[in-house]
């Protein structure tokens, strides 16, 4: 259950009516400490989140498939960051009766608009890698 704490009850669309979510509560306000829109934030900024939804929308995957995929990641990681997505809506999970047991995740329409927002935010990281990287070493040379 989602509780009206820390959300903003004065927010308005440009009708000038107040703006509610899907469950009729007020537009949560990411500022306030206690709003739920943090854990959210928090969940889809983490790298694992990202990297697993950007490679679900290529297509289905099974769980060893995206282990491969996704260098670095350990099995307790991917497991756990499976299960939060897949308790936020952002993808599914579907086991087939198989010797062996066979789990197969796909994203969700959700977790597809998710992907979209994403992705100007990892070309900007793919782009401009050099030039933070060239900050960094500013920095770190001005610090020594």
């Amino acid at each position: 259950m989602i509780l009206k704490v820390g959300m903003q009850e004065g927010t308005e669309t440009s009708s000038g009516h107040p703006e509610e979510t899907a469950f009729g509560f007020w537009r949560g306000d990411v500022y306030a400490a206690n709003c739920p829109t943090r854990l959210l934030l928090d969940r889809i900024a983490d790298k694992w989140t990202v990297l697993l939804l950007t490679t679900l929308a290529a297509g289905p995957m099974r769980f060893n498939a995206l282990k491969r995929r996704i260098d670095g990641v350990s099995q307790k990681m991917l497991s756990q960051t499976l299960r939060q997505i897949e308790r936020d809506g952002l993808v599914t999970r579907t086991v087939e009766a198989t010797v062996p047991v066979s789990v197969t995740y796909a994203i969700t329409p959700l977790g597809l608009t998710l992907v979209e927002a994403l992705k100007p935010m990892i070309n900007w990281a793919e782009t401009q890698m050099a030039e933070v990287a060239l900050a960094q070493a500013a920095y770190d040379a001005g610090r020594a």
